[in-house]
């Protein structure tokens, strides 16, 4: 029997290539939640939260966060369906037109932000062992190089990328790495000082807890491409949650501590420098290879997201789309244009708000027919769009992605219990 590709967005994974165990996918998301940004936003919140206030709100926003992403990797395995497919169930067949655009375009920006990312820190790193004179700290060498990188993975694929990559010995590395810097942040920070030592009050604990659910919620657009060769939803879910739990914990507090205890200044280049001085520099350098796997992810769901679009290889549209990302990472000033994406972003909570209740509590994770376009889901869609918007402005002290995401579930649960939906099997 002829299988479909592991590239086929619109048609569901049939089940002798459903093969991702509870393993696989905490590997997989235990690489995805380790990286140089999780660090990063560990120094965001490190100054105005203190290191207790900072744990708190990180193992609360991401406990809070991995309970989403591994209720919606479940609808992935339940249907089998990519990302952007399984929005159709939900908003109808030309309601899901507008979502999977969006996605792709912040994909393609995030994309080209992570080889960004990457190429600055290992030009930093490069420039501190070789000195600046070096050709190795040349920033056009490194876009180069991690932009290829990502793109040859996102080709590849995520069952090869798992199974022979992260499986076999990425995950272990990865390992090895938190544990020594790990280590030697306990052998040379005062961890006591610094737990007694307040934040300066500049971000408030709601916030921060805002800034931590939205790491794992930024993955919701495209989780389902990956669960969807899952074996077993359990598995996919427990999987889920604890690999991208203990991997964004783990990061971000790291990120926070080495912050408060080697550079205080909350300086980029500042933390990276003193993360760069653990084990040789060793354990960023994973880590700084690691990031790759996040822009391989980026890169891969976009050409899915593509996929449900026009009629071309998805293989194809990976490889177009990392030449893409490579060259807005050469070529384009994203100083603004992160701003555009968290814009973007935005919508994308309230919207997976609906599809989990339209999946768990209308369908009861049943199939319906598809219909040309939902308007209860839109209308929950967009009303907490609004929500997402209006605290954000009158109200940024509350953090707007939680109510934004609960307010769009619940009126949509009342939209759609409203009147009942046929169901079918998938």
């Amino acid at each position: 029997m002829t299988q479909i590709s592991a590239f086929s967005p619109d048609h569901p994974v049939p089940l002798s290539q459903r093969v991702l165990g509870g393993r696989d996918l905490f590997s997989l998301w235990f690489s995805l939640g380790v990286g140089l940004m999780v660090l990063q936003v560990g120094a965001l919140l490190a100054p105005g939260l203190g290191l207790a206030g900072a744990l708190l709100a990180i193992l609360a926003g991401s406990a809070v966060g991995v309970l989403l992403l591994a209720a919606v990797a479940v609808i992935g395995c339940d249907t089998g369906l990519s990302a952007m497919a399984t929005l159709r169930l939900t908003l109808g067949r030309h309601g899901a037109r507008l979502p999977a655009a969006l996605n792709l375009l912040q994909l393609v920006g995030w994309g080209a932000f992570e080889i960004i990312v990457m190429r600055d820190a290992a030009s930093l790193l490069a420039t501190r062992a070789f000195g600046g004179a070096s050709g190795w700290s040349n920033p056009l060498l490194w876009t180069l190089c991690f932009g290829a990188l990502a793109t040859l993975l996102a080709v590849g694929g995520p069952l090869t990328f798992v199974r022979k990559v992260l499986r076999r010995w990425g995950i272990w590395l990865l390992l090895g790495a938190c544990l020594w810097l790990t280590w030697n942040l306990l052998a040379k920070a005062d961890l006591a000082a610094l737990w007694a030592r307040p934040g300066d009050g500049s971000l408030s604990l709601a916030v921060g807890l805002d800034i931590v659910v939205a790491m794992p919620l930024s993955w919701l657009p495209l989780i389902a491409d990956y669960s969807r060769f899952g074996q077993h939803a359990g598995r996919v879910f427990g999987g889920t949650a604890l690999g991208f739990f203990l991997g964004n914990a783990w990061l971000m507090s790291l990120g926070v501590a080495y912050t408060l205890a080697f550079a205080p200044s909350g300086e980029v280049d500042a933390l990276l420098l003193a993360l760069a001085g653990a084990g040789l520099g060793l354990p960023l350098l994973l880590i700084l290879l690691d990031e790759s796997e996040n822009a391989f992810a980026d890169i891969h769901s976009a050409a899915v997201s593509s996929g449900t679009l026009v009629r071309v290889k998805v293989e194809h549209l990976a490889l177009a789309i990392g030449v893409l990302c490579t060259l807005i990472a050469l070529l384009a000033p994203l100083a603004q244009y992160q701003n555009f994406l968290l814009l973007i972003g935005s919508v994308f909570a309230p919207l997976f708000g609906v599809v989990l209740v339209d999946h768990f509590v209308v369908r009861r994770r049943l199939a319906a027919q598809v219909e040309a376009m939902s308007v209860r889901a839109l209308v929950a869609w967009a009303a907490g769009v609004a929500t997402y918007h209006g605290i954000a402005h009158w109200a940024p002290e509350v953090g707007a992605t939680l109510p934004a995401l609960l307010l769009a579930g619940g009126l949509y649960a009342l939209l759609g219990l409203s009147r009942g939906r046929g169901t079918a099997r998938v």
